[in-house]
C-alpha cells in the first residue's frame, strides 16, 4: 500500500477542504493508496448532510461573529473544530481495504481508542453513536463522505480545545451527552506529540507506512493529472 501523510498547522477550513479534494483526485488516480492530512482550524462551525441549525443555541448571525461557518458535504449534524483540536482527513480507496463504510468508520474510531489508551484513558464506542466516547462525553468526532469507494472528511479529536464553542451548539444534534477532551481529563500534553502518536495509531490499524509529504508534492501530483 502507498500511503502519504501531509502534516499542516493551522489552516483555514476552506484551504484544508482544497487540499483534501487534491488528494482526493491523487488517490483516484491510483498515485496513492490513502492520504492523511492532519491539521488544525480556525475556529469553524461546519454542518454536515443531517442538517444541524436546527441545534443552534444563539441566533446564527452572533455564531458567525465568533467563527466561520460552512455547510459540508460529510454526513453526520452540526460540530466544531479550532485550535487545540487535531483534525485528521483520511483519504483512503477503500477498494484496498474492505468496501464497508462502517468498517472504516470503525478503524477510525479504532486509532483514537488506541491512543487514548496510551495516555491511560478507557475510550470507547457508544451504541447508535458515532465517534469515541469517554463515559458519556465524546473526545472525538466522527463525519465521512465518499466517493466511488474513496473517503474524504474525517476525525477531530479534543487535545486542548477551548470547549466553551460547543456550548453554543447540541454538538452533532446530541442533547443528552457533553464532550471532553485530553486536557479535560487531566492529560496535559504537547499537541505535536499527540499528532505523531495518532498517526502511528493510523499505520497500526491500516497497516500501513507513511512516506511524509509536503504540501508544494500533493499539489504537484494533482497537478499532473490535470494535464
Amino acid at each position: 500500500m502507498k500511503a502519504l501523510l501531509l502534516k499542516q498547522g493551522l489552516l483555514p477550513y476552506l484551504k484544508g477542504k482544497e487540499l483534501q479534494l487534491k488528494a482526493v483526485e491523487v488517490v483516484k488516480s491510483g498515485l496513492a493508496d490513502m492520504i492523511l492530512i492532519t491539521l488544525q482550524h480556525p475556529p469553524v462551525y461546519t454542518i454536515g448532510r443531517a442538517g444541524g441549525y436546527e441545534n443552534l443555541l444563539v441566533p446564527l448571525e452572533e455564531l458567525k461573529k465568533i467563527a466561520e461557518v460552512h455547510e459540508v458535504e460529510r454526513g453526520g449534524n452540526i460540530t466544531f473544530h479550532g485550535p487545540g483540536q487535531i483534525v485528521a482527513y483520511p483519504v483512503v480507496n477503500l477498494n484496498k481495504w474492505e468496501k464497508d463504510v462502517h468498517a472504516f468508520v470503525d478503524r477510525l474510531e479504532e486509532v483514537v481508542i488506541r491512543l487514548l489508551a496510551d495516555y491511560g484513558v478507557m475510550a470507547g464506542r457508544k451504541p447508535n453513536y458515532t465517534g469515541v466516547w469517554v463515559g458519556d462525553e465524546k473526545i472525538c468526532a466522527i463525519g465521512i463522505a465518499v466517493r466511488r469507494w474513496v473517503t474524504w472528511h474525517g476525525i477531530a479529536f479534543n487535545v486542548n480545545t477551548d470547549l466553551t464553542y460547543f456550548g453554543r451548539i447540541f454538538p452533532c444534534g446530541i442533547k443528552e451527552f457533553g464532550v471532553t477532551s485530553l486536557e479535560k481529563l487531566g492529560v496535559r500534553e504537547d499537541l505535536e506529540k499527540v499528532r505523531e502518536r495518532l498517526n502511528g495509531k493510523f499505520e497500526e490499524v491500516f497497516g500501513v507506512r507513511f512516506e511524509e509529504i509536503d504540501q508544494n508534492r500533493l499539489e504537484s501530483m494533482a497537478g499532473g493529472l490535470e494535464k
